[in-house]
C-alpha cells in the first residue's frame, strides 16, 4: 500500500492562490482554511470600532479592519477584524509583506461560525507573538472580553468602559461600540 504524505504550506505558496468569491482563506498552522467574508452586522461593528479607535490613537500608531499578519513567519497568515499597530512597528513592514508578529491589539468580532477552540487558538498565537491585548466582541451579550499575555481575562459590560493599556488616559465605552 502507498502512504501518502502530506506537509505545511507556506505563506509564500499560500500567496500563489487564486482569489475565491465569495470566500477567503488564512492559513492556520501550515493548514489552508476557508473563512466567510463579513456580513453587514459583523462589517459595521468592525467599522464603528475604527471610528472609536482611530482618534483614540491618533498618531501613536494605525487602527485598521481586515489586517492580515503573520503571527509567525513561515506557516501563519490571519486576519484581525480590528486591528491596532504601534508607529515603530508600522514603519516597519515591508510594503510586499504583512505585518510579522501579532497586531499590538487584535480584536476579534464574534460571528456563528467561530468556535471556541478556534478563538482560545488565536487568542494564545497572538498573545505569544507580540499582541499585548486580544479582544472578542459579543454582539449579541453586548459585552468585550479583554485578554493579555499575562493570562488575566477581564469581561466589559455594557455600561462600562474599558481601560486602553494602549493609549494611556484613553478608554472605551463598551455602551458606543454597540450602538446601532
Amino acid at each position: 500500500m502507498a502512504e501518502t504524505t502530506t506537509r505545511l504550506m507556506t505563506v509564500e505558496e499560500y500567496r500563489q492562490l487564486p482569489e475565491t468569491e465569495p470566500f477567503d482563506y488564512e492559513l492556520r498552522h501550515g493548514e489552508l482554511v476557508q473563512v466567510a467574508r463579513p456580513k453587514a452586522k459583523h462589517y459595521k461593528t468592525q467599522v464603528q470600532l475604527l471610528a472609536l479607535l482611530a482618534p483614540l490613537a491618533g498618531t501613536t500608531g494605525f487602527v485598521g479592519i481586515e489586517l492580515a499578519f503573520r503571527a509567525l513567519p513561515e506557516y501563519e497568515l490571519r486576519v484581525a477584524d480590528v486591528a491596532f499597530v504601534s508607529q515603530g512597528r508600522w514603519a516597519r513592514i515591508d510594503p510586499e509583506d504583512n505585518l510579522h508578529g501579532a497586531p499590538d491589539l487584535v480584536v476579534e468580532v464574534l460571528s456563528p461560525s467561530n468556535t471556541a477552540a478556534e478563538l482560545y487558538d488565536k487568542e494564545q498565537l497572538c498573545l505569544q507573538n507580540g499582541c499585548h491585548e486580544f479582544w472578542v466582541l459579543d454582539s449579541k451579550r453586548r459585552q468585550v472580553k479583554v485578554s493579555t499575555p499575562d493570562g488575566i481575562t477581564r469581561t466589559y459590560h455594557e455600561g462600562e468602559d474599558i481601560p486602553l493599556s494602549l493609549f494611556p488616559g484613553q478608554k472605551l465605552s463598551v455602551s458606543a461600540i454597540f450602538t446601532e
